[in-house]
């Protein structure tokens, strides 16, 4: 049986967000949550928009959890008591959509504080973040690591700076390698996004060609792409296709360059995870599985899911657990739920993992 290990969740709440994130107004849903079950009620004639609303409801009601620890619990409806979960922290404060009522330093020590829980701390793998405008980031990662115990780094470059920066270069990405610890990088034309930077501006730092100067410096450090380029690359990749007339046409699609990236081999440290993209699963998962029949891909794929932003989906976590088992099969399914995360998380063989708890 497949022991799943999770490697993309979030477990922040509202607490840790920005006030007027993504517009003013919307900081009504958050004091008011009862707006929206009004607007949700009065769209019941229109199935889709309900349906929307009802989602975007359960979203909401997710993130007013009072603790990491309650939204971790609600996660773990879905999954199998042996499953483990990546738990991706992120400092939004300098992003120029409001205050956050609590800072990365808490929003770490609540995380640390789950790692210690006595029931569920053994299921979580902590990640720290990083955003470079936060004043003392360095010393707040190197804490994390060296005081903490996590067990790698989440950036986020359309939140305002580039995966190259000095600070990450100079200080973070070479603690990493010394310590073996991965990083997970947002990887998506859609998401979170430091007020004021467009469309372009916010593609530029997220691009998968964005991180070839960090691999270059860095070869050693592991890098995950989170979303193997997100749901509009996918839905380019499969319906537009590419202008035969145009030389460049394929490179400007993510999901073409992750995978080029990868099985060029140019970048043996490259992964890449399926969060998020794969919630829209009967359009995807098909090249889904095509792409794992490649074995440099497939040695390089993660599964994830990015709860509790899934919330906002049709699918559950377990439907789509189920559906990826059923149509990858049972061995692709285990590469990337469990061989692959494995390897990419540096952690020891199951049967050594095993033999240590029960000792």
């Amino acid at each position: 049986m497949t022991k799943i290990i999770n490697c993309h969740i979030h477990t922040f709440t509202t607490r840790h967000t920005p006030r007027y994130f993504p517009f003013k107004a919307a900081v009504a849903f958050r004091y008011a949550p009862f707006l929206l079950r009004w607007v949700r009620n009065a769209m019941r004639w229109h199935t889709s928009a309900h349906s929307y609303l009802l989602r975007l409801e359960a979203f909401h009601d997710t993130g007013r959890r009072p603790t990491q620890r309650e939204v971790l619990r609600e996660a773990l409806h879905y999954y199998p008591r042996d499953a483990k979960f990546v738990v991706l922290p992120l400092d939004m404060e300098p992003i120029g959509h409001g205050p956050v009522e609590i800072g990365i330093r808490g929003q770490h020590d609540e995380l640390h504080r789950l790692t210690q829980d006595g029931v569920y701390g053994p299921r979580v793998i902590p990640f720290a973040s990083v955003h470079p405008a936060t004043p003392g980031a360095a010393a707040e990662f190197r804490r994390c690591v060296e005081t903490l115990g996590f067990r790698g780094l989440k950036v986020y470059p359309k939140l305002g700076y580039a995966p190259d920066h000095p600070l990450l270069m100079e200080e973070i990405y070479p603690l990493c390698v010394e310590r073996g610890l991965p990083v997970i990088s947002h990887c998506s034309r859609g998401g979170i996004y430091r007020k004021g930077w467009d469309q372009r501006r916010r593609d530029e730092v997220s691009g998968p060609e964005a991180w070839i100067p960090v691999m270059e410096a860095h070869p050693e450090l592991r890098v995950c792409l989170a979303h193997f380029g997100g749901d509009a690359d996918w839905r380019s990749y499969i319906n537009d296709g590419f202008d035969p007339d145009d030389p460049d046409a394929r490179r400007k699609n993510w999901v073409w360059q992750i995978n080029d990236m990868i099985c060029r081999g140019d970048f043996p440290n490259l992964w890449t995870d399926i969060s998020y993209t794969i919630f829209k699963f009967d359009e995807y998962a098909p090249l889904l599985r095509i792409f794992l029949q490649e074995r440099k891909l497939g040695e390089r794929v993660l599964f994830g899911s990015d709860f509790y932003m899934t919330r906002q989906e049709r699918l559950s976590e377990k439907a789509i657990s189920i559906r990826l088992r059923d149509t990858l099969g049972d061995d692709h399914f285990r590469q990337i739920a469990e061989t692959n995360p494995r390897v990419f998380l540096a952690l020891p063989p199951i049967d050594a993992e095993e033999n240590a708890a029960v000792a």
